[in-house]
């Protein structure tokens, strides 16, 4: 009888190890969170500033070749919701009647983005801080697809501004506590709070309106990096050779638009100290609710920025990598450490990636190719060779926050790993390889011969004409 006590004892201890084996495929089955921290005007060049994005790339991959569609807030924005190129969303700038909230709004893209993809897929959604530009607050509209919405309008103070909390209008002030990268921050971590006592998986996006012009940094940080000075690289300052007519007859800039230029760059960098303060609470509220393993954190911006590069003062919505070559940095479950990718990604992959790593659908529509595979350092087959950037200007309507003196003419490039190709609607063209000058100095297009001419307009042609992930992939190789 001992001997069939032991070996029921026995039996009954390698079924249990049995069913934790069992159970573990189902654990790794389980449908990870998503913290999407995306910053606004933020370029790779203030992100030595920024130590826990640094240990985020020491702890997860970055994508160096990653590209945003239009180098302006509104129709990058557009793209990174609904995984659609400008030509599609038929959102260029950030005002009617070629863009802005409004046309967004008009067309019913709301109706289809990542939240409400995942949405859909039992995820609670939270969205919290800049959506897009003219959207009010006061109209306390809820786009469709947010469990939990703490929407603003034009907050780019940081102070003194309203934010729509799921139908409700709360005003916040000018005290230290009313900062709005802060106040973000701690929304942000309640979110989380609720979500894990939930046992529900989420994405949150958490949108600031850091380091975006005024460059306002919170009180407690207004007085760092004394005599910091914008970097003065190669392109600072410096004329391109056989420059379009926009940019053409450009002066240098002085001594006072250069000491401007370091106040500016100063500003820049005391205001995204917040914004990593953000980054570092939302990841230990993570690891204190036990979630950090399970959750994917993504760091990017709308679109870069230019200080005194090729002899323009201050700005966004040129075709050179200053402004549309942007962060992406990952960390999260099965991502490897320092790894950098360098194939050739774009916003319009995000949602597909959201969608993918939350078990959700994605519709035939969407242009852009889910980036879940390089998140885990592995090669995609048939990757593309080149990014679309599409932009309609000079913006010269009113007094907007984003509109400057030197912005370009419209048009449309394409960025490939070692060159770019850009056609003005006006006829004037540029090609830079980046080989040979990776500033972006020597615009060579006259140089090129017509087969290789020709070769670069059917590709941009392909590419501004296509719809859906299919077309899209084909028309990029």
């Amino acid at each position: 009888m001992r001997r069939w006590a032991a070996l029921a004892c026995v039996l009954v201890l390698v079924g249990a190890v049995a069913g934790q084996q069992g159970s573990a495929p189902a654990a790794a089955k389980k449908r990870p969170n998503v913290v999407f921290i995306l910053t606004d005007d933020l370029s790779w060049n203030l992100v030595r500033y920024m130590p826990n994005v640094r240990d985020m790339r020491r702890n997860g991959v970055s994508f160096t070749g990653y590209f945003v569609t239009d180098s302006l807030c509104c129709p990058s924005r557009a793209s990174i919701f609904t995984g659609r190129f400008p030509h599609n969303t038929k959102i260029f700038t950030n005002r009617p009647p070629d863009g802005g909230y409004g046309l967004f709004h008009q067309r019913r893209e709301e109706r289809s983005t990542f939240a409400t993809a995942l949405s859909k897929a039992g995820y609670r959604t939270g969205f919290m801080g800049k959506y897009l530009n003219g959207y009010e607050p006061s109209g306390l509209f809820v786009p469709n697809g947010w469990s939990d919405w703490r929407g603003a309008g034009n907050a780019y103070r940081e102070f003194n501004y309203n934010l729509n909390e799921n139908g409700a209008l709360f005003h916040y002030g000018t005290r230290p506590q009313d900062y709005l990268t802060d106040v973000l921050a701690a929304k942000g971590g309640a979110f989380i709070g609720a979500a894990a006592d939930a046992g529900q998986p989420f994405i949150l996006e958490l949108a600031t309106f850091a380091p975006h012009a005024p460059f306002t940094p919170a009180p407690r940080h207004a007085n760092l990096f004394p005599g910091l000075q914008s970097p003065k690289g190669p392109a600072f300052n410096a004329a391109v050779t056989h420059a379009p007519r926009w940019l053409a007859g450009h002066q240098p800039l002085g001594p006072q638009a250069i000491r401007r230029t370091n106040q500016r760059f100063r500003r820049r960098v005391r205001s995204i100290q917040a914004v990593d303060e953000l980054i570092g609470g939302i990841r230990a509220t993570l690891a204190a609710r036990g979630l950090a393993d399970d959750t994917y954190i993504v760091f990017s911006s709308d679109n870069g920025f230019h200080l005194g590069e090729h002899r323009l003062r201050q700005g966004k919505q040129t075709a050179f990598d200053t402004d549309i070559r942007v962060p992406l940095i990952v960390v999260g479950p099965g991502v490897p450490s320092g790894r950098t990718i360098r194939s050739l990604a774009q916003n319009v992959d995000l949602r597909p990636t959201f969608s993918r790593l939350g078990g959700a659908k994605v519709p035939r529509s969407v242009d852009g190719r889910s980036l879940a595979s390089l998140f885990h350092g592995k090669r995609p087959k048939r990757w593309r060779r080149a990014v679309l950037i599409e932009h309609h200007g000079p913006d010269q309507r009113g007094a907007g926050p984003d509109r400057q003196s030197d912005n370009p003419s419209t048009y449309s490039a394409i960025r490939l790993k070692s060159s770019v190709y850009v056609e003005y609607r006006n006829g004037d063209r540029e090609y830079y390889n980046l080989k040979r000058d990776p500033n972006e100095l020597y615009n060579t297009y006259h140089r090129l011969s017509k087969p290789k001419r020709a070769g670069l307009h059917r590709m941009l042609k392909r590419l501004k004409r296509c719809r859906g992930a299919r077309r899209c992939a084909k028309a990029a190789r």
